[in-house]
């Protein structure tokens, strides 16, 4: 007699009283039905003589396991075919129905075990009701997902071969630790995350032979050209002239030498008006050159009367002030190049005893004191700009590549760049170059690094990641999330350098806590250092050039209104970037440190399975059935894997045992000094804000972190000065130092005005209509990427002298605060695109190369800049929108 004709003949029985058997047979079994089918069969089994089995008692929490394929449709071929297969795969609970089948041929046979079929057992039986929904059909195997299997294939020449078994690595048992980021400080450094390769092993393989050569080459190479141009050339020295300018005369002033170009550069300072005050006056001082083509002889009357003078340049006027209030005025400084055409270029070399001549005169019945400078060979601009891209390029593949370290990299670009002033017959002296350092910035690092270094010691760093652990449930998301939001509130209102400063070593020890890379988390509290210090004009340094201008000032840019305008952006901003990042590594492992040990079961138990499917040859309806039923399972491990793979949340347990620990071991470990600390960091904030207000302005951020340093210092008795200062960052002072340097030498070169005239000319070139869109986007696209990789502090103070220009051209008609917005927005979201871009970026890769966590420019260029592009573009839409369509200004 057929087992399956006897397998529905118990069903029957169970379900209806009928003897009628061709019925039973005839008709196929509802999936809804199939448990039930089981439970039947075993009672028929257990009239047969077969040991009835114990009831399973229901476990808290576990799904009825439910067939993919009805016990009515498993033929005889089939279950031959499903016999062939491992018996990993024969017993998983997605094969009952196959294994129900064979029960009953086992017991009909007299061969059945208690133990044939352990995964059966404790099948529960079916209570005859439904699930719910369809997640409990989804997480029924929850418990087998970390089964591992093995495949017997046998091959060409008839040998068994296992595929699918891979032996797990034994690895070294590591205690459960809990360190801290602050505990690598003076001790030792745990190696870099990226010098680790997927063995666990660490990467100590030097660069290559060809590779290093052709650095150290390219490297001598560029050496020998810097050394080459700073022995030629001597430093341009220009001594300022003291003249008086009578009233109602024009004096003329002599160049002792012919121009080595067809510029020539002038300087003058004195009692001026700044550019935004020059409509309020009518008194101007009137400078032009004129050539001589002969030599004159006798005194200066002589010189007046030629009539051999030739105007070879357009007049320049500078408005000065009052003449009751020349002694009061401050001392202005204006620069004027002052171009000679070819032909008249030609004349003057060509004429015997030629002269150039400085005319000034003014129109106010006063005499007047000036004081005059005037190159002769100014860098021509032309050229200089092609330079000043070269050298650029030339920091970003030293960078980018990372031939040598960022800080040595700065160090080469802006040496050679003042070599290629040098060339250009612009070589800067010494106290030059000391001037183009920003003091007051080293100074803000340089105190905050010592301020952190002592709250360190506190242990408060280390009680409120704990803290902030506990606040997230050990939720991944929820715990960045956290720290970005908690990042953007303190940048906007302190400066960017220093919120890193104080979010970096928790972002640190919490990742370290949760076996997360830190890097990501990194980069993305830096990315909103940098658009939280957009809200407020005291959160970046662009927003306080932006603000300190006395013509934004007097037009209502308060400190109100500005934060008002900013704040709407602002947010809008984040909920972009914070669905940005949730896009990227919606793959919660690409978060983790290493990859849980039960994903990767779970991806080799999918490849197996999709392999036992793949050898089931699709030739026939019953072979069908059992690829069919492999293919379910398949697709139910990837669901379990896609679910586990976003989940990012520690486990209950250890999430519990972590934080009781965490918080035994990190309370605060000097609360006298904390409690110090806390009040020198009022101090210092307070002297912060004060410095946004004018008439209380004394102090700058510099100097107010200075003297709560050194408040700190004394109240705290700290004689260990070399521990205190050994926590310093001083490649990272110095690489500041480098780019500040850079950055000024590119700026002589021309390509900040360069960048300035053809934003300048864009905008004037459309209709008037589209102009404020026009003006608004080209500010912020302009300032944005150019601040993506030149210094953002240059950049915004050439910027801020376009848009008061535009301004101020009544013609034009474009209102000033939506262009100071663009302003605004443009280089604090720019500073996110590289790594150079914001100083905030370089502080933090420090920081994390301390704790030995490294990343390059390309790891921040591949998170950053796609953040930053869909940030200016989020704030092109907000801006257009709030002043174009509705004019909220």
């Amino acid at each position: 007699m057929n087992y399956l004709n006897n397998l529905n003949v118990f069903k029957r029985r169970r379900n209806t009283s009928s003897t009628d058997s061709s019925s039973a047979v005839s008709s196929p079994a509802s999936p809804a039905t199939v448990d039930a089918a089981g439970t039947s069969a075993g009672a028929a089994g257990n009239e047969a003589g077969t040991p009835r089995r114990k009831k399973t008692k229901k476990k808290k929490g576990r799904k009825r396991t439910i067939s993919v394929v009805p016990i009515s449709e498993v033929t005889e071929a089939s279950l031959e075919l499903w016999r062939t297969l491992p018996p990993k795969i024969r017993h998983d609970p997605s094969m009952v129905s196959f294994q129900q089948v064979e029960l009953e041929h086992a017991r009909l046979h007299g061969d059945c075990h208690e133990d044939s079929f352990p995964e059966i057992q404790g099948l529960e039986e079916d209570d005859g009701e439904e699930d719910e929904d369809d997640e409990d059909e989804e997480e029924e195997d929850e418990e087998y997902e970390n089964e591992f299997i093995t495949i017997n294939v046998t091959n060409e020449e008839g040998q068994a071969k296992e595929i699918g078994h891979v032996k797990e690595k034994k690895e070294i048992p590591k205690p459960h630790v809990h360190h801290l980021a602050g505990h690598y400080i003076g001790n030792i450094t745990p190696p870099k995350h990226d010098d680790i390769n997927d063995t666990g092993q660490t990467n100590l393989d030097e660069d290559h032979p060809f590779r290093k050569y052709s650095k150290i080459i390219c490297l001598f190479i560029t050496w020998l050209l810097i050394m080459s141009f700073m022995v030629v050339k001597d430093e341009k020295m220009v001594e300022p002239k003291h003249l008086s300018i009578s009233p109602g005369k024009t004096k003329a002033y002599i160049l002792p030498h012919l121009p080595q170009s067809t510029r020539i550069k002038v300087t003058l300072e004195g009692t001026f008006l700044s550019e935004p005050y020059s409509n309020i006056t009518e008194h101007y001082l009137e400078v032009y050159l004129q050539m001589l083509s002969s030599t004159l002889e006798g005194n200066s009357s002589d010189i007046y009367s030629s009539s051999s003078a030739k105007n070879i340049s357009e007049s320049w006027y500078i408005p000065i002030v009052h003449p009751y209030l020349f002694d009061s005025a401050p001392i202005v400084k204006e620069q004027r190049l002052f171009d000679i055409i070819d032909s008249n270029y030609e004349q003057l070399h060509q004429t015997n005893g030629g002269l150039v001549r400085l005319m000034i005169r003014s129109n106010i019945q006063a005499s007047m004191p000036i004081a005059i400078r005037y190159d002769q060979s100014p860098v021509n601009r032309d050229v200089g700009v092609i330079y000043a891209a070269f050298v650029l390029i030339f920091l970003y593949v030293l960078i980018i590549w990372e031939i040598v370290h960022r800080t040595f990299a700065a160090v080469i670009a802006s040496t050679l760049a003042i070599s290629i002033l040098a060339a250009l017959n612009d070589r800067p002296t010494m106290e030059d170059i000391i001037g183009w350092i920003d003091v007051e910035t080293i100074l803000l690092l340089f105190s905050m690094m010592i301020l952190v270094a002592i709250l360190a010691e506190t242990g408060i760093f280390d009680y409120l990641s704990v803290y902030i652990y506990k606040i997230t449930n050990g939720k991944i998301w929820s715990l960045i999330h956290c720290l970005c939001l908690c990042t953007v509130l303190i940048s906007s209102f302190l400066d960017n350098v220093t919120t890193v400063l104080l979010m970096a070593p928790i972002t640190i020890r919490l990742c370290e806590v949760m076996d997360m890379n830190p890097v990501p988390i990194l980069m993305a509290i830096t990315v909103h250092a940098n658009i939280g210090g957009t809200t407020t004009p005291v959160g970046d340094p662009p927003n306080i050039i932006i603000t300190s201008n006395q013509y934004i000032l007097k037009h209502g840019v308060t400190f109100l209104t500005f934060t008002a305008h900013m704040l709407v952006g602002v947010i809008i901003v984040v909920i972009t970037t914070n669905i940005h990042l949730r896009i990227i590594y919606k793959n919660i492992n690409h978060l983790r440190m290493h990859e849980p040990k039960e994903l990767k079961e779970l991806r080799r138990n999918i490849k197996v399975w999709e392999r036992a499917a793949g050898k089931i040859p699709p030739y026939s309806k019953d072979a069908n059935i059992v690829r069919e039923t492999l293919m379910k399972k398949v697709k139910l491990l990837r669901h379990q894997y896609k679910k586990k793979m976003t989940k990012g949340t520690v486990p209950e347990d250890i999430y519990r045992s972590t934080l009781e620990e965490l918080q035994r071991e990190h309370p605060i470990k000097n609360r006298p000094l904390l409690i110090k600390s806390g009040v020198v960091c009022v101090f210092i904030v307070s002297l912060f804000f004060l410095e946004s207000i004018p008439e209380l302005r004394r102090l700058s951020s510099g100097w107010a972190a200075l003297l709560g340093v050194v408040l700190l210092l004394i109240i705290s008795d700290k004689n260990d000065m070399d521990a205190v200062l050994s926590r310093v960052e001083w490649p990272t002072l110095l690489f500041f130092a480098a780019m500040f340097t850079l950055m000024e030498a590119v700026e002589r070169m021309g390509l900040i005005d360069w960048i300035g005239h053809a934003t300048e000319t864009i905008i004037l070139s459309v209709s008037e209509d589209l102009r404020l869109a026009v003006a608004i986007v080209i500010i912020l696209w302009i300032s944005a990427l150019t601040s993506a990789f030149v210094d953002s502090i240059p950049v915004t103070a050439m910027m801020v002298k376009i848009v008061v220009a535009l301004s101020e051209k009544a013609y034009l008609g474009l209102p000033l605060q939506p262009m100071v917005w663009a302003l605004a927005f443009g280089p604090c979201l720019g500073g996110n695109g590289t790594l150079v871009g914001a100083s905030a970026n370089v502080i933090c890769a420090g920081i994390a190369e301390q704790h030995g966590y490294r990343f390059s420019f390309m790891d921040y260029f591949k998170l950053g800049f796609p953040i930053m592009l869909v940030s200016v573009l989020v704030t092109t839409g907000y801006l257009i929108m709030a002043h174009v369509v509705f004019a909220w200004h």
